[in-house]
């Protein structure tokens, strides 16, 4: 019996240029989709670090975008970090892809980067490097406060971007403050 394979043929014809129009077609869309919002394709890549306040046990602080306190180091000079190797494992620096940005009660005015010695960014506030600290395991502690590691003193900054020294404890006296 013979069949005639020349509908099947014809059929093949017609729908190949439907084929190369609608592949045509999804190429043209996706191209102009991405022209009208390339943006939104690395704005996840190039979004900044944030900083904000909190309030906690020294009073209203600098804070990173989980509410962790930040930090300087006072061994720091000219808005340029000496925390590094082992000092940047237990003092993480605090790392941004873009331009840091702030919110809540922190200055706009203030904020800024410096480029570390690996080549990443580090935000700074009032040109002072910022960092967390390891043993601040969530929001609010300030554990860092006052410790004296790496050769020099660790501090929480405030708002204003001064660094906030914990009180210390009153002095006592021989008589418990009933006389000499």
């Amino acid at each position: 019996m013979y069949l005639n394979h020349r509908p099947n043929a014809l059929m093949a014809a017609v729908r190949r240029p439907r084929m190369i129009v609608a592949a045509a077609a999804v190429a043209a869309f996706a191209s102009a989709s991405f022209a009208l919002h390339p943006a939104a394709t690395h704005a996840a890549q190039a979004n900044g670090a944030v900083v904000s306040t909190a309030k906690t046990s020294l009073g209203r602080i600098i804070v990173n975008s989980s509410g962790r306190t930040l930090y300087l180091f006072e061994k720091d000079r000219n808005g340029k970090s000496a925390c590094s190797g082992q000092c940047a494992v237990f003092w993480p620096p605090l790392i941004t892809s873009g331009k840091p940005g702030v919110t809540g009660g922190a200055r706009a005015s203030l904020i800024g980067s410096t480029r570390r010695a690996d080549g990443r960014l580090q935000v700074t506030y009032n040109h002072h490097p910022l960092y967390t600290f390891v043993k601040d395991k969530k929001a609010g502690q300030t554990n860092g406060e006052g410790v004296n590691a790496f050769g020099a003193g660790w501090d929480a900054l405030s708002p204003a971007g001064a660094k906030i020294e914990k009180p210390s404890a009153p002095a006592q006296g021989g008589g418990g403050g009933y006389g000499p």
